[in-house]
């Protein structure tokens, strides 16, 4: 097992690992930023090194800071957490040269699957179901004309690297094809250095729904069950829960077949996700394969009682798999919900500041992974997300009960938080039903202010 390990990352995905370090008596090395000095990823790990200016480009990003903090600390590995450079293969491939273990796949599988169009090709030959598109990037706009028009609109242009709802565009005819096409390059270029498209079918109200994998590096692969990811703004996730109110025990048995012929495929080791997309008829598709731990992960914790955290360590560690399939069930239903300093009203500007008093909501089965706290300021130059909020109950109306209940507790006084919409969601009958796909947020007229939730 690891001596030290470093932690790539800040907030409150920091903070876990560093909890997952200290849980397996393991020293932990934190990194940050001038604008992070006083964050709490810094007061709470073993050791602490500065890696730049605020800027994450010179940071966060700045992959030889970070490895040579990791060669003067004597870390043995490096756990990447989720966004920066969790899933970049130069990284991941620097890291091997360095004779430091990064945890998570190595850098040829987060290549290969890293470009989404690549992706999809690796997953047919695999057998897996793909949404009907391009065979890979596509070139040019007549290719992408050609394509649109043999599939049939509306279609999905989509950049061939990256996520996060970036540099995807929806089109409904030839006429818009032009201008989406474009846009979605320049947009890719902008965000991941990388302005290759592909097209596929844009598949209508379609569900969202990820499915956990873990794999060690002796040729072992377990799904851990799904996640409904279906409550998005703009291609991003809000409220992700388990088990997903659509499936039945017949489709999540082939959605997880899948997943772990997906995995296989591609030779995965340590954690990753396997996204789908999945029709109201029930029909599935391959999305995408997150090289990763995710945003999402307590949701899967709560339900199969495992530490995915201190699960990806043992296994870059070099153990194997301490279950097999069998043993891996889901228990009871638990709800996530992303708190971001955001204005839900003023069309979910961001809203950095300081935290003049604070609350975190608690009690039997409520879990608040956060980084923040009293006097803290959150800074402008990262992402809005200040807590995940994780509820478990028996059953999903209990889930959705001590979530309302949750949200409630909260309080941020001098930070605008999206708090109250998420309670506004959850108090709408066809979320309450289980009734919702991706298209939720664009078909329901949601509260933003505590007193239209009262009214």
């Amino acid at each position: 097992m690891f001596k030290k390990i470093l932690i790539a990352n800040r907030g409150e995905i920091a903070v876990r690992i560093i909890r997952a370090c200290r849980d397996m008596g393991i020293i932990s090395v934190a990194v940050y930023s001038e604008a992070d000095r006083d964050s709490l990823h810094t007061q709470i790990a073993d050791e602490a090194i500065c890696i730049g200016p605020a800027s994450p480009a010179k940071s966060y990003l700045n992959i030889p800071a970070i490895l040579s903090a990791a060669v003067a600390s004597g870390a043995e590995a490096i756990h990447p957490g989720f966004g920066f450079l969790a899933e970049n293969d130069h990284f991941a491939e620097l890291c091997e040269k360095c004779g430091i273990v990064f945890i998570g796949p190595n850098a040829e599988t987060i290549r290969r699957l890293g470009n989404k169009s690549e992706a999809r090709r690796t997953m047919q030959k695999a057998g897996v179901p793909i949404v009907p598109g391009s065979d890979g990037p596509v070139n040019s706009l007549q290719e992408a004309l050609a394509i649109s028009e043999k599939i049939g609109y509306p279609v999905m242009v989509k950049a061939s690297s990256g996520g996060g709802g970036r540099g995807i565009r929806e089109v409904h005819s030839s006429d818009e094809l032009e201008t989406a096409y474009l846009s979605a390059k320049a947009e890719a270029g902008a965000a991941f250095g990388d302005d290759s498209v592909y097209i596929e079918k844009f598949i209508s109200e379609p569900h969202h729904i990820e499915f956990q994998i873990m794999a060690d590096n002796y040729g072992n692969t377990v799904h851990m069950f799904e996640r409904d990811c279906s409550i998005q703004r703009r291609h991003q996730k809000m409220i992700e829960e388990s088990p997903s109110p659509f499936l039945n025990d017949k489709m999540r048995s082939e959605m997880g077949i899948a997943a772990v012929k997906a995995a296989k495929s591609a030779g995965y080791r340590n954690a990753g996700t396997v996204e789908f997309l999945v029709a109201g008829s029930g029909d599935f598709y391959f999305c995408e394969m997150n090289t990763r731990i995710q945003v999402e992960h307590p949701v899967t914790e709560w339900v199969t009682g495992m530490d995915l955290v201190s699960l990806q360590i043992r296994l870059a560690a070099g153990e194997k798999l301490p279950f097999s399939q069998g043993d891996i069930h889901q228990t009871g239903h638990a709800i996530e919900c992303r708190i971001n300093a955001e204005d839900p009203s003023n069309g979910f500007a961001p809203c950095p500041g300081t935290i003049r008093a604070l609350h975190l909501p608690g009690g039997v089965g409520v879990r608040v992974d956060s980084a923040v706290y009293q006097g803290y300021t959150v800074p402008p130059f990262y992402d809005s997300m200040v807590a995940k909020l994780i509820v478990h109950a028996s059953t999903r109306s209990g889930a959705i009960a001590r979530m309302k209940r949750a949200l409630v507790e909260f309080i941020f006084d001098g930070l605008t938080t999206n708090s109250d919409f998420q309670l506004g969601i959850l108090n709408d009958p066809d979320f309450d039903a289980g009734n919702y796909n991706v298209n939720f947020l664009e078909t329901h007229n949601i509260p933003t202010s505590p007193r239209e939730i009262k009214e």
